[in-house]
């Protein structure tokens, strides 16, 4: 896909970022950098728990949006190969200066994850936490992910639940009422921001992922550990909300 083709939602997410990682975002990276176990959104659920990844050992892995790259520099310390992909220059900087501070290397691509121009069947698992599960159009970054893919290789991405979309207000915390229709949440821009967010159905991903080639294996609702009460949380959901509802979706799929 030539840069002319993409979408308009990519120019306008790459400002929205590096505004975002301008403001402050960034340096919060070193704090995740720093981590060593691979956890889930917002309440950091342990994969250990979920079960999601399994052994990344030896595995060839594409992250797709990966912002600061902290999720690619948790997966290098568990001795895979990750490859960073990102279209906001900003976000790529500050991984690259995490790099350089830590010693954890490893290749970073500037490119949104609707066009990534690397070479087919060179990976075995390609992964997103809020990053183009989030910020890129679904058709496109998931047929992507399947021509990144080997065969049998899989897919596993992270994103707002239905459920909290609709009940999320223009402003604030969810709530426990309905705030919007289901039908207008696959493309969301929200009142003071420039920028754009997808949020496809349940039934939606169903129909994109099987389109591209993939078997559905698990989806992961994911809820806040029940010691986490009365806090809130990033400008998403507070741990009341959390404990009765999934807060975020954890999708795994495999390539056919």
């Amino acid at each position: 896909m030539r840069s002319s083709e993409l979408p308009e939602s990519v120019a306008r997410n790459v400002a929205y970022w590096a505004a975002r990682n301008a403001d402050g975002y960034g340096a919060r990276a070193a704090a995740q950098w720093a981590r060593d176990e691979v956890t889930w959104g917002v309440f950091g659920v342990p994969d250990r728990e979920v079960g999601a990844l399994g052994d990344v050992r030896g595995l060839d892995v594409v992250e797709l949006g990966c912002g600061t790259a902290y999720i690619s520099a948790w997966f290098a310390k568990r001795g895979a190969r990750p490859v960073g992909v990102d279209p906001t220059p900003a976000q790529l900087a500050t991984a690259r200066r995490l790099q350089a501070e830590t010693g954890i290397e490893f290749p970073l691509l500037e490119a949104p994850a609707e066009s990534v121009p690397l070479a087919d069947a060179s990976f075995d698992l390609a992964v997103s936490e809020y990053g183009a599960s989030l910020w890129a159009v679904p058709e496109r970054w998931v047929a992507e992910a399947a021509r990144l893919l080997r065969p049998g290789g899989r897919l596993v991405f992270l994103t707002n639940s239905v459920l909290i979309t609709l009940c999320l207000p223009d402003t604030g915390f969810a709530l426990e009422e309905l705030q919007r229709p289901q039908r207008s949440i696959r493309r969301l821009e929200w009142p003071g921001e420039d920028s754009v967010e997808y949020h496809p159905t349940h039934g939606e991903w169903i129909e994109v992922l099987r389109a591209n080639g993939f078997e559905i294996e698990a989806l992961h609702e994911l809820y806040a550990p029940e010691e986490m009460r009365d806090a809130a949380y990033e400008d998403l959901v507070t741990g009341d909300w959390g404990r009765q509802w999934p807060a975020e979706d954890l999708w795994v799929a495999r390539k056919r």
